[in-house]
């Protein structure tokens, strides 16, 4: 077992995080804690936590890339994701696998060099399908039972950051990280 901030992770798991040259994530649930606010005039709301922003940010200028996949389209996500430097941002996708293959593609990548991370069943042929899928620790069951790696923290309270600082201590910049938070 390796010892991180957070708790302890396989040596396996480890090891697959050192390849990792690509982050895709998901949005509601793991950015946020999946509810979405409405108000009177149709608004919507999402709440996303600064630390997931610094992390985000950190694991960039180690020179791992981000990308977003997400069922919904938001303008909130957009503006959110285009304000860390986040350059794919796919919005509205109902086959998460099929633009997953066109990020490989376009990035020059294998399958091992990417991690997804989600937290309901749509996640899961991503998921299944790249180096390391990770579920945030409140994930539907399914995604729980077919993760490679579980965070400690929830969706929307930092387990974005949770996983981006594996990928610093995995590349020795854990304790180097520097900037502001977003």
């Amino acid at each position: 077992m390796i010892t991180t901030p957070y708790g302890q992770i396989s040596k396996n798991n480890y090891q697959r995080a050192t390849q990792i040259r690509l982050l895709i994530c998901d949005v509601d649930g793991v950015f946020s804690d999946g509810r979405i606010y409405l108000g009177n005039r149709g608004e919507e709301l999402k709440a996303f936590h600064t630390k997931d922003g610094f992390g985000m940010k950190a694991i960039m200028q180690a020179g791992i890339e981000i990308a977003i996949i997400t069922g919904r389209q938001s303008n909130i996500v957009e503006n959110r994701m285009k304000a860390l430097g986040v350059t794919y941002i796919k919005q509205g996708i109902e086959d998460k696998l099929s633009v997953y293959h066109q990020l490989l593609k376009e990035l020059n990548l294998s399958s091992e060099q990417v991690a997804y991370i989600g937290d309901d069943v749509v996640d899961l042929p991503v998921m299944q399908n790249c180096g390391l899928g990770i579920a945030v620790n409140d994930a539907h069951p399914l995604v729980l039972k077919g993760a490679d790696l579980i965070t400690y923290t929830r969706g929307g309270f930092g387990a974005v950051r949770e996983i981006c600082d594996l990928f610093l201590q995995c590349h020795n910049r854990l304790d180097s990280t520097q900037g502001k938070s977003e």
